[in-house]
């Protein structure tokens, strides 16, 4: 692993234009105190956000506009030039034209990371079909990251109080009991399991793994998933890789805070199992982690909140921890790898 920066470089792509993504960028970096850990440098277009500092009628703040990284400044919000038209911004409105533009930042953020030019990237929130209608290829930030650098992609989410992954994501419901197998829950977990050591610094961690269907199958009387699928997943991951995975728990009666407490971390089995208890507990700090990647990439649990856009009442606080943790994490990783390194040549 690369030595980070002192001060580290925080990329941000800005998303939909037509969304909040770019107030929540500026009320973010409005706090002078982030560039006390980091230099921000957002990849978009020094008309776009000034035209979103004149709608949102923000006048003490500006960014540090630069056409290249040699003259990015550390004390300051940074943003770079990544097109020269002007653009037509209208607020709180899907446009296919616009999403050229969230796609175009992303790209260019991408360059960046893997020239070294930025050490994490945070994304702000995007309009998947309005990119698609200019990238057929594009499925979300997720699939995208994850081809073009190495390692298979886990998207958890994290917050002061829970971290979840899910085995299952974007897929319809319907289809989730054929997804399920033994060997991609064992893959999972394995991925968890790794993500919360050189990730987090957790040491050994305690991962609940919640049952797909109700009372977690009740003995196979509910479902079969969980005594041929589930329950043997953990066996083994436990045996051959020594996880510490613990359950199926039942999805309606995990979600306390003694549980919570309980577990470094919870695989769920499908999207709204465990989306729909981390917004619910979570979602004015939650923060969505792409978890195994050789980069690290945070995001808002939010969308583009198309309704609020442009009204200068969209909450920061997401955007602000997704900025903190992509730091935190960087650190722990670089920190693990040092360990490590120094673990081998003392017993060479």
């Amino acid at each position: 692993m690369k030595k980070i920066r002192k001060k580290i470089r925080v990329g941000v792509s800005v998303g939909d234009l037509n969304g909040i993504g770019m107030e929540v960028i500026i009320k973010t970096f409005m706090d002078k105190r982030m560039m006390d850990f980091c230099t921000p440098i957002v990849f978009g277009s020094g008309k776009t956000a000034a035209f979103h500092r004149k709608a949102l009628e923000i006048q003490n703040f500006s960014f540090n506009v630069i056409n290249d990284f040699k003259d990015v400044n550390n004390n300051k919000a940074n943003l770079i030039n990544c097109w020269k038209e002007d653009i037509e911004i209208q607020l709180g409105e899907a446009n296919d034209d616009i999403g050229k533009y969230a796609y175009l930042s992303l790209e260019k953020a991408k360059k960046a990371l893997k020239k070294e030019e930025i050490d994490v990237l945070v994304t702000a929130p995007i309009n998947k079909s309005s990119i698609k209608k200019n990238q057929d290829n594009f499925i979300g930030h997720t699939e995208y990251l994850e081809q073009n650098f190495e390692g298979d992609s886990l998207m958890m989410m994290v917050s002061n109080n829970m971290k979840i992954a899910f085995v299952t994501s974007h897929v319809p419901l319907s289809e989730v009991p054929n997804l399920l197998t033994k060997e991609k829950i064992i893959s999972n977990l394995k991925s968890m399991n790794t993500t919360l050591i050189q990730d987090f610094g957790i040491q050994k961690p305690k991962i609940a793994v919640i049952g797909l269907n109700p009372h977690a199958g009740e003995e196979g009387m509910l479902g079969k998933e969980e005594e041929e699928i589930i329950i043997p997943a953990i066996q083994e991951s436990n045996k051959e890789e020594g996880i510490l995975g613990f359950g199926p728990y039942p999805a309606d009666s995990f979600f306390t805070s003694t549980n919570l407490n309980r577990f470094d971390a919870i695989l769920s089995m499908y999207h709204d199992q465990g989306l729909t208890p981390f917004k619910t507990l979570s979602f004015s700090e939650g923060v969505n982690y792409t978890s195994g990647l050789e980069i690290v990439r945070t995001s808002p649990v939010h969308g583009t909140a198309y309704d609020i856009a442009g009204k200068n009442i969209a909450d920061e606080q997401s955007l602000r921890e997704a900025v903190y943790l992509s730091c935190e994490i960087i650190k722990k990783r670089e920190e693990y790898f040092l360990l490590k390194k120094n673990a081998l040549n003392i017993k060479n």
